[in-house]
């Protein structure tokens, strides 16, 4: 029906769309004050750049009928793909990684991914650290994402980290098609569907071996270390371990206080997490708010220092990092902690012309108004309240600050309207 939104379609009205933009500008803020500049990329992509060689299921993109390119095209239903196509295309010749960037943007999903019901679009926010490997690019991600959520005042959240090589190295020990269910099981904490996959006695204790191994670092380092580990599992495991401990030694240093950006935060070892998407080589993490109403995850990402290498001509990778902040999930909660502005901002002034030809004079001083300080809300009377008394309630109604009463001969009346 012509009144309705499509299926998985929704419209933001202006309290939602302020409230967004309350949390989105603060994000921006963060993301500057780091050094990362804003991208934008086009939602229309072709599909091969956005299945990022696979590591995307095709199911999941909003796939588009073009008759004129036979590669077919989708609506992104991510932004690290196409952020990595338009780096290593556009801006590789440059010369000058490392690339910090950062996005704020609506991306398109379905299928397996989607959730809230049906919802197709989503709204995201996050930065991509492009051309640099190593601890200190980690860190850096991680730290710039604890500045967004405190800054944004979030509370109760921790954080869980992983290892997504390393995962992966731990799982290939099962057989196809049984490893890939062994790994959705465990992705999903899904205990009973494991408990019915048919392996051996061997491979069912190291299957809820792995999927128990979450806990704090200590519990799960110590647990990890009865396992016999070759040595690129044993270096990723030790990557992980002096990430944690330079971000437990940046907490603990003496210009960092409870509640400011940079305070500590909880961290989860969980050596079985497994992203979304399955470009992910290294490190891995999401940021998880517990509440009364049950988790959310309101931030995720992690490396990927293959998926360049995919959009480049010769097959030349650079290292990357990044994460998304989900901002429906952000969005909820802080609604539940009264965070969000509760209405849209009032205007600053109402001007109104006394009389039909006071109307040129009225415009003439609504335009004074807004030139002579562009961030006043300026509000035009449009003559269809037939008394003083009905305009003067109107604006006490809506917050409005100030009238301007203006007569025919350009004479201007201020009246001061008290809440």
């Amino acid at each position: 029906m012509v009144h309705q939104t499509p299926v998985g379609a929704r419209d933001l009205l202006p309290l939602d769309v302020a409230q967004k933009f309350w949390i989105e500008s603060r994000l921006q803020q963060v993301f500057q004050r780091w050094g990362y500049h804003r991208i934008i990329t086009s939602t229309l992509e072709r599909l091969e750049t956005l299945t990022a060689g696979g590591a995307v299921h095709r199911s999941t993109v909003v796939q588009l009928q073009d008759m004129g390119d036979e590669a077919g095209l989708g609506l992104r239903p991510e932004l690290t793909a196409s952020i990595a196509r338009a780096a290593i295309t556009r801006m590789a010749e440059k010369d000058c990684w490392p690339q910090r960037l950062c996005y704020s943007a609506n991306v398109f999903r379905r299928g397996r991914q989607a959730t809230y019901g049906g919802q197709l679009e989503f709204y995201q926010a996050g930065v991509e650290l492009l051309g640099a490997g190593g601890l200190l690019a980690d860190a850096e991600v991680l730290l710039l994402l604890f500045d967004c959520l405190n800054c944004l005042g979030l509370k109760n959240y921790h954080l869980v980290l992983g290892e997504a090589g390393l995962a992966q190295s731990l799982l290939s020990i099962f057989p196809e098609p049984l490893g890939d269910s062994v790994r959705q099981a465990i992705a999903n904490l899904d205990r009973i569907t494991l408990e019915q996959l048919p392996l051996s006695a061997e491979l069912q204790e190291l299957a809820f071996f792995l999927f128990d191994l979450r806990g704090t670092p200590r519990e799960v380092l110590t647990q990890v270390a009865q396992l016999n580990l070759d040595e690129p599992q044993q270096a990723a495991l030790n990557n992980l371990k002096s990430l944690i401990d330079l971000l437990e030694q940046h907490w603990a240093g003496p210009v960092i206080q409870a509640g400011t950006p940079g305070s500590p935060c909880q961290i989860v070892l969980d050596l079985s997490l497994i992203q979304s998407f399955d470009y992910y080589t290294g490190l891995v993490f999401s940021v998880v708010s517990e509440n009364g109403a049950g988790a959310r995850v309101l931030a995720q990402g992690g490396r990927y220092d293959q998926l360049l290498g995919l959009y480049h001509p010769q097959g030349k990778s650079e290292p990357g990092i990044g994460f998304v902040l989900n901002v429906e999930d952000v969005h909820q909660a802080l609604l539940r902690d009264n965070q969000l502005p509760t209405s849209t901002p009032a205007s600053d002034w109402l001007v109104v012309a006394t009389s039909p030809p006071a109307y040129g004079a009225a415009l003439a001083h609504a335009e004074y108004l807004r030139t002579t300080n562009p961030d006043l809300r300026v509000e035009l009377d449009l003559g269809d309240r037939q008394s003083p008394t009905a305009i003067q309630q109107y604006g006490h109604s809506q917050g409005i600050s100030r009238i301007a009463w203006v007569d025919s001969d350009g004479t201007v009346r201020i009246e001061d309207l008290k809440p």
